[in-house]
């Protein structure tokens, strides 16, 4: 039996490597696996907060938001190993080798409210030039930054009653869309380009048109369209209008929660709702109800359903309804997560104190 003991011995001594091997490889594997996992989780639910919010705007309901201020994992190892032997007779032995791994992972995840006087005035201030521009150096197209951020350029409107809950009445907007559809044309023949300039007595954004682009139909147009001088290589975009300024765009700009309002009117309520009256049905003058596609139909489009969608890049319950953006709808897509990023520049600095809601999800 001793003979026995000191064989199994050489034994136990290579499992016990096998399992200090393995569990000095899980840490690495397990990092690796589970880094993804909580980015994909924190950036889906991000999304689908904005996506709530949205859909409670068009109710009329009270947005709210929690940021997750952080996520921390730990990750607890148990080893164990075993060796038996039985012995026969005319045998020398039969041994028994085993062992096992066991992790248990405890996260916790704190979340904070964004509330307070800073946020307030961050969300209801209006979205500043510069970050209009830095938008435009990101690569996003000119006409869908203009048409979110801007309710008016000179005497042109961008239905600017969208900028709050659902006007009763039809927006004016047609000739915005021409006119930044022209700015859009001029960006993809690479004639346009944009600067910031905060040397002036009030900040501005200088639209620089190229010698061979201001001859272009699409610039003429865009110069009728805002009463502008035709044909010249720089514009001015500034919230004051110098006098006789032929050069000088005025504008108005939304705030971030003018813009979440103004893209909310993109949520199509399901019509069991509308003829509740839970949602403003909005009319033209011939009384004929209005169709917010017309407006925001090219950059968003949330549809609702009361089964849960299969095919959708992003979805949301609320109300007992299913709201929801297509994942092959990429123009919504697009505009999406431009918000996100707008959402990111005006409020995403804010450091409340406000108190923390801590969860420790692990059991």
């Amino acid at each position: 039996m001793k003979q026995n003991i000191i064989r199994i011995t050489p034994f136990l001594l290579i499992i016990l490597l096998v399992l200090i091997v393995g569990c000095a490889k899980l840490g690495p594997t397990t990092l690796k696996s589970e880094r993804s996992n909580y980015n994909l989780a924190v950036q889906r639910t991000n999304d689908e907060e904005l996506l709530l919010n949205l859909a409670r705007l068009k109710y009329r309901d009270t947005p709210f938001f929690m940021e997750v201020s952080s996520v921390a994992s730990q990750f607890t190892l148990s080893t164990s190993a075993n060796a038996s032997t039985t012995l026969e007779s005319g045998l020398k032995g039969l041994f028994g080798l085993g062992g096992s791994v066991g992790m248990i992972e405890r996260p916790t995840v704190t979340y904070s409210p964004l509330q307070g006087d800073q946020f307030i005035q961050r969300v209801l201030s209006p979205l500043p030039l510069k970050t209009i521009t830095l938008l435009y150096h990101s690569g996003w197209s000119i006409e869908r930054i203009f048409q979110l951020c801007f309710q008016r350029m000179n005497n042109i409107k961008n239905a600017p009653g969208a900028s709050g809950p659902t006007p009763k009445n039809a927006p004016q907007f047609k000739k915005f869309l021409e006119a930044i559809k022209y700015l859009r044309e001029l960006q993809t023949q690479d004639v346009l380009n944009l600067s910031y300039n905060n040397e002036s007595s009030s900040p501005q954004i200088i639209l620089h048109i190229t010698d061979e682009g201001k001859n272009l139909k699409a610039a003429q147009n865009f110069s009728r369209l805002l009463n502008l001088e035709p044909g010249l290589e720089r514009y001015f975009i500034s919230f004051t209008q110098k006098q006789n300024g032929f050069g000088e765009i005025k504008v108005v700009t939304r705030s971030l929660l003018g813009v979440l309002f103004y893209l909310s009117q993109g949520v199509e309520a399901p019509q069991q709702d509308v003829n509740a009256g839970k949602v403003t049905r909005t009319l033209k003058k011939s009384g004929e109800v209005f169709d917010w596609k017309e407006v925001t139909g090219e950059i968003l489009r949330v549809r609702s359903q009361s089964k849960r969608p299969d095919n959708a890049a992003l979805r949301v319950f609320y109300r007992g309804t299913w709201f929801f953006i297509k994942d092959s709808d990429l123009k919504s897509k697009s505009t999406f997560s431009l918000l996100s990023q707008i959402f990111s520049l005006q409020a995403g600095k804010i450091k409340d104190n406000s108190p923390v809601l801590t969860l420790g999800v692990g059991q």
